[in-house]
């Protein structure tokens, strides 16, 4: 054991009892000395362990304010020690006047000589002016400030990786740090919990600059506009967001059953909705219908026996930007994807046959890049004018059988229908709970290609909302649809919300990270222990967070706005409460209320 810590730990482990009998006191030194210490050049072995320790020896003119705040936040093991060390402000005053005189000395002279001003001396000659006087009336003090860090890691590599980060951080900012080279031993007690600077590498500064070093802030998410989702839990503050403001206005929202996800939509929906944002919502429950209701609301209810129907064949009108060509052909690619999901697939040769077939019935009812896009809709084909097409193609028989069940068969009354659905009221509400489970991930691809049809024929801010996306994400072709939808949404003023239980079902996807990675806003609510753990990898959460989506309450959880983020709690007024809530228990009172006032 090294003598530099012979007074913090013990030399060596003593046993209880020795090999000549003498008993012996087991201490608490004993107890958390470690069995091992190395001290080298740049490092310090602690057992297992490597530590390294810097010191900061170079500041910036001006500080801003919680600039040690992104240093604290890394998820990397360290210690920060600060000390702050009082100067006698007479004798600063002293050398501060001896300073301005130098350097007024200096400027008289550069002006006797003819000299070309230098802005740099006349704001340094300002500078200690304005701090002279502070000084003397008192609004000022002089301090020493030493700040060190010592950072820990299981290899030098990690160090290294650690080390250059610290200073991609911190010279950002015009702040420097170095190791403390052959001098570890001492970087390392300067950041143990014992108060003794052995560094002593100190810059003076004033009390102004030296309060930017207070390292615990809380993010505010409060502005003028938009909407509010809750109460920011570390201040109290309100968090008034609107999601147009950020790079792209998409949100993804993970939870638990039960944690408050549906409430949280619902209350937003609602709040858009008074501020004159339309709405649309894939809701795979119905749970959504009473929303419809009180804000009188469009409800369309997707299932075989329904009177709404979708054209899977609707193709958007191309926009000023576009061209007609590259539409068409999007749109046909993308029902190359729903056709393999309701065909349970397509081999290599089929997928090529399927394609040309789509082209050939677009082109059939004179929808080709020629004609005039706005004519597209009045003769928009139907499913079994592709069963057409195929008919009269070569080795085409196991795809017509195939259709037929979509044109002729169960499931012909969906899937073989013209369009007959409204979307001009501010909030629409497609509901698919009452489909079969194996025609969910079908209606939601076409639900979703004909709101993207909408969203894309006039430009107005929209919010689409799809809930359980994992439907979607189960199959790679309705992944990639979302995945788009997402990617694109952005230009045609549309900010789309997407919800599942379960993040692991949804990073299963290839296009799961990259859906998140193109949300700007995101909503953890509390999450299960089994996949805590990779919520905390794909988010980057500190262990504070990653127990606040633990532990948490119903609809508490953590709002990432861009960079910022901060612990909310969901709020609600007792209106929009009753109108939002999905409690069995509340919702029989509001029944059985509304029913004694019909009576009275």
């Amino acid at each position: 054991m090294f003598d530099f810590l012979e007074n913090i730990l013990p030399r060596k482990k003593k046993p209880i009892v020795d090999t000549m009998g003498e008993s012996d006191i087991l201490n608490i030194k004993d107890l958390i000395a470690p069995s091992f210490l190395e001290l080298n050049q740049n490092n310090l072995r602690i057992e297992e362990r490597l530590s390294k320790s810097f010191f900061v020896f170079s500041y910036p003119q001006y500080l801003s304010s919680a600039w040690i705040y992104p240093i604290i936040t890394l998820n990397v093991a360290m210690d920060l020690s600060f000390f702050i060390q009082p100067v006698d402000t007479g004798e600063t005053l002293r050398k501060l006047r001896r300073k301005v005189t130098e350097v007024q000395s200096e400027l008289t002279e550069r002006g006797e000589k003819g000299l070309i001003r230098d802005p740099a001396l006349e704001m340094a000659y300002r500078d200690l002016e304005d701090l002279r006087d502070q000084l003397m009336s008192a609004s000022e003090r002089m301090f020493r400030l030493g700040v060190y860090i010592t950072v820990y890691g299981n290899t030098e590599k990690e160090l290294q990786e650690i080390e250059q980060l610290l200073r991609s951080i911190l010279e950002g900012k015009l702040i420097y740090i170095k190791p403390a080279i052959f001098q570890q031993k001492e970087g390392f007690i300067s950041t143990s919990p014992y108060g003794r600077d052995l560094l002593q590498i100190n810059t003076p500064m004033n009390t102004t600059p030296l309060s930017s070093i207070f390292p615990f802030i809380s993010s505010d998410l409060s502005s003028n506009d938009g909407i509010l989702y809750g109460i920011n839990q570390h201040n109290n503050s309100l968090i008034l967001f609107d999601r147009f403001t950020v790079e792209n206005p998409n949100s993804i929202i993970f939870g638990t059953s039960g944690s408050g996800k549906s409430y949280l939509v619902k209350l937003e929906a609602l709040r858009y909705l008074m501020v004159g944002t339309d709405v649309i919502i894939v809701d795979p429950e119905n749970e959504y219908r009473p929303l419809a209701e009180a804000v009188g609301g469009a409800f369309h209810n997707i299932s075989l026996s329904s009177d709404s129907h979708l054209n899977p064949f609707d193709v958007p009108v191309p926009g000023e930007d576009e061209n007609p060509e590259d539409v068409l052909r999007s749109n046909a690619i993308n029902l190359v994807g729903l056709l393999r999901i309701m065909m349970g697939g397509l081999t290599s040769e089929e997928d090529a046959i399927i394609d040309q077939a789509i082209m050939e019935t677009y082109a059939a009812k004179d929808i080709t890049p020629e004609s005039d896009p706005n004519t597209w809709n009045d003769k928009v084909p139907i499913m079994e004018d592709l069963e057409q097409v195929l008919e009269n193609m070569s080795g085409t028989e196991s795809l017509v059988r195939r259709l037929k069940k979509f044109t002729t068969g169960n499931y012909a009354k969906f899937f073989n229908q013209k369009s007959n659905v409204s979307m001009n009221t501010n909030l629409v509400i497609f509901g698919i709970r009452d489909l079969e489970e194996e025609l969910r991930p079908m209606a939601m691809f076409i639900v979703m290609r004909y709101i993207w049809k909408t969203a894309t024929s006039s430009l107005k801010k929209r919010v689409l909302i799809v809930d359980e996306a994992w439907v979607m994400m189960k199959n790679e072709d309705g992944a990639s649809f979302l995945f788009g939808l997402v990617k694109r949404s952005r230009k045609y003023w549309l900010g789309v919300t997407t919800i599942t239980q379960d993040v692991s079902d949804f990073m299963t996807s290839n296009y799961g990270q990259p859906i998140i990675n193109n949300s700007a806003i995101k909503m953890l609510l509390k999450q299960s222990p089994a996949v805590i753990d990779r919520v905390q990898k794909v988010f980057n959460l500190t262990d504070e967070e990653k127990m606040i989506l633990l532990e948490g309450s119903r609809g508490e959880g953590i709002f990432f706005a861009g960079q910022k983020r901060v612990a909310m709690k969901i709020v609600a007024s007792p209106a929009e409460h009753q109108i939002i809530t999905t409690s069995p228990e509340e919702l029989m009172k509001i029944k059985e209320k509304k029913k004694r006032d019909f009576l009275n």
